[in-house]
């Protein structure tokens, strides 16, 4: 797996956020404007923490039915040890495959500060999360359709595969980043260029911004303005 993200960058990323890199991305050409991003349906539990970026790790679970095998999500250990073969950080993608989504809750307290313990920053899923200040408190950030006060009959049902949350296809191992709008995915081959994207974009809309707090606003103005955007 490649390596895109090193502290610099990560760092770099923390200070942004998921509407400016989204349209960043979009000036690379890599993607139609209508993918790459959760759609309705999942929302940040905490949007008070910073942003969040990261490899995928994968995983389907199902709550409204017993395991085959087992009761719990301990029962499939091995899971935490395929979370240690991509590079850190981590964000964790669950997608709940129920024919109705979130009945139970995967992560709560104690699997929260799990799965910080194993170099995760962020919990994606289209079901429920629990246990939201302790999570909180563990420094896990989160991003569900909902919360559930049960984990149900939750188990893992495979994982290392693609999966699908909220109209986001990812794949393990791809780039991942968060924060209080949402999530975005992250061509591996642009992350680098990105946050100089984001600072070209910045600069050009601080121009409009500022002409329209402007005494000297006119609607010729901003015409002149957006005619030499580039």
């Amino acid at each position: 797996m490649s390596d895109p993200l090193s502290p610099a960058l990560i760092d770099q990323f923390r200070r942004m956020d998921t509407c400016a890199v989204s349209n960043a991305i979009e000036t690379f050409d890599v993607r139609l404007r209508n993918e790459g991003f959760v759609q309705r349906g999942v929302h940040c539990m905490f949007p008070d923490m910073v942003p969040v970026v990261g490899y995928a790790v994968t995983a389907t679970i199902r709550c409204s039915t017993p395991p085959p095998v087992g009761h719990s999500y301990a029962d499939r250990t091995d899971w935490w040890n395929s979370i240690l073969d991509t590079p850190a950080p981590r964000i964790v993608v669950v997608q709940d495959v129920d024919e109705h989504p979130g009945l139970g809750a995967f992560v709560g307290e104690v699997h929260a500060h799990i799965l910080r313990a194993l170099g995760c920053v962020a919990y994606l899923t289209n079901g429920s999360v629990r246990d939201l200040p302790a999570v909180r408190e563990a420094g896990l950030q989160t991003f569900a359709a909902g919360t559930s006060p049960s984990h149900a009959f939750v188990h893992i049902v495979g994982f290392g595969d693609a999966v699908a949350v909220a109209g986001l296809s990812i794949a393990p191992g791809d780039v991942l980043f968060g924060d209080r709008h949402g999530v975005v995915s992250i061509p591996p081959r642009i992350a680098t260029e990105v946050p100089a994207a984001v600072a070209r974009m910045s600069e050009h809309e601080r121009r409009v911004i500022d002409l329209c707090r402007s005494p000297a606003f006119s609607v010729d103005a901003l015409r002149s303005l957006l005619a030499n955007w580039d």
